[in-house]
């Protein structure tokens, strides 16, 4: 089952897209995935809080039953 990753703000930008769908197998291997083919990520994603399903989790975190993945650089705001 596919997930759908949406990315916001700089993340959004570097991707060129707001959503896009994942097979990755663990949270790790979608990053992986996402530098690999979106250069523009390299600098951002690491700074970027991603959760899954609303919940903060480590990169061996497995996604088969995730269905939404956030990928929120961080924002300034008042």
């Amino acid at each position: 089952m596919a997930a759908t990753v949406r990315f916001f703000a700089a993340a959004q930008e570097a991707v060129g897209s707001d959503t896009m769908t994942t097979d990755a197998q663990t949270l790790g291997s979608l990053k992986e995935q996402l530098l690999a083919g979106h250069p523009a990520l390299t600098g951002i994603l690491n700074r970027c809080a991603v959760l899954v399903d609303g919940a903060r989790v480590d990169d061996a975190f497995p996604l088969a039953e995730a269905k939404t993945i956030d990928v929120l650089p961080p924002f300034a705001g008042g």
